[in-house]
């Protein structure tokens, strides 16, 4: 097998990185990928190499964008987190003080903190989307206004996976006046000058890397292929359920398409470079976009001990264990996909990339990649092998010292 170069650079001490970063390649049938890692604001890691296509006929490069899926509910959570860090949003209040149409269907008294910790009950909407429907934002917001919840708001955590980005954005965008993408982009990714866009413009498709391999129904129907439809309560009595409405009942079509690269889904279709990934979250752990306060409180734990998630516990491999820690939006560091400070935090996105800050070490971390592997919760073995010799390097460097 033909090596694959690897064009970029690591700081001294943080060379084993790119030797994991190179064995994803020969061991894991990489195509085309990228790492970026900061320390104490500085790029220490800068690495891609492969290609941006299955054919290989495009080069990955420097400024690759390509689609992370749920690594996306990290950014669409910090517009949040801004607008409560700023005084605009106050996460205990009702959505329907921000989101009047939302007060129907038993949804009065929900809290905004319950869309970002996925216990609003609200996986998808009551009939499955047609096709391309999952482009109409306002389509989309009005059939979850009319929607009730599919369990006892509150009393459960279900990963809502495609649901949270219309459910968090409308709440931005009934502040704003903008976008989810747009508020994204004057806010927080233009300034910081990342390379990160949710509905991306058709202007910057050419550096799209094309995945490989997809989510879609095809892939849910054999895995799942008599998974029963939930009643309006009791959904923890049919635990595979709520995958097939989390993800078939909206559909979100061909991932490579312009139509899907310009839509805004922000709960899974940023299209962005590691390198714009781990600027936002190296620039959150850094203070420089919200308050200490507003950083502890995302990162605050909003499950019960050992809760398990109705949508994520029937996605992990057999034999692992279904429990899943949540903060608001944001998937905390209990398995230690984010190294060993328990207090990391970030997001994955199905396919394998993930992202994520410790700024007890000053770190932040992002891996994309276009080979369709592992499952939303940063657990790839790919990211692992990387986030495993990043540490092993911030150690060797800080014996140094």
């Amino acid at each position: 097998m033909e090596a694959t170069t690897v064009e970029g650079h690591c700081a001294p001490g943080f060379e084993g990185v790119r030797r994991a970063f190179e064995r994803n390649f020969r061991e894991h049938r990489e195509i085309g990928a990228a790492v970026a890692v900061t320390w104490d604001g500085d790029p220490v890691v800068d690495l891609w190499g492969g290609h941006a296509d299955a054919a290989g006929s495009r080069a990955w490069e420097r400024d690759t964008l390509v689609n992370v899926y749920s690594t996306s509910k990290g950014m669409t959570a910090l517009c949040a987190h801004l607008l409560a860090d700023r005084g605009e949003l106050d996460l205990d209040a009702p959505v329907a003080h921000y989101w009047p149409e939302f007060a129907q269907a038993g949804k009065e008294a929900i809290p905004v903190r319950w869309l970002l910790c996925h216990r609003a009950g609200l996986l998808a909407p009551r009939e499955p989307l047609a096709e391309g429907r999952a482009y109409d934002w306002e389509y989309v917001c009005d059939a979850l206004a009319h929607t009730p919840p599919w369990w006892e708001p509150g009393t459960a955590q279900g990963y809502h996976a495609t649901t949270f980005g219309y459910l968090v954005g409308e709440v931005v965008r009934r502040i704003t006046g903008q976008s989810l993408g747009a508020f994204l982009r004057s806010e927080i990714t233009g300034p910081l000058g990342a390379d990160l866009f949710i509905g991306t413009p058709a202007e910057e498709h050419p550096r799209c890397a094309d995945m490989v391999g997809q989510l879609g129904d095809a892939t849910l129907a054999e895995r799942f292929p008599d998974a029963p439809l939930p009643p309006v309560r009791g959904i923890e009595e049919h635990p595979l359920a709520p995958v097939t409405l989390a993800l078939r009942y909206v559909p979100i079509g061909d991932v490579n398409s312009a139509a899907y690269r310009s839509a805004e889904i922000p709960a899974g279709n940023a299209h962005a470079s590691a390198r714009g990934l781990a600027a936002v979250y190296a620039a959150l752990a850094g203070g420089r976009l919200v308050g200490p306060a507003t950083l502890e409180a995302l990162r605050s734990s909003q499950s019960r001990p050992d809760e398990p998630d109705l949508t994520l516990g029937a996605l992990v491999p057999e034999g692992t264990a279904t429990a899943f820690r949540w903060g608001l939006g944001y998937m905390l560091n209990d398995r230690g996909q984010a190294g060993p400070n328990p207090r990391a935090f970030g997001h994955g996105g199905a396919g394998g990339s993930y992202a994520f800050a410790d700024p007890e070490n000053g770190l932040a971390y992002a891996y994309t990649m276009n080979r369709f592997g592992g499952g939303t919760s940063g657990e790839d073995p790919r990211s692992r092998a990387l986030v495993a010799a990043v540490y092993e390097a911030l150690a060797e460097v800080r014996g140094r010292a």
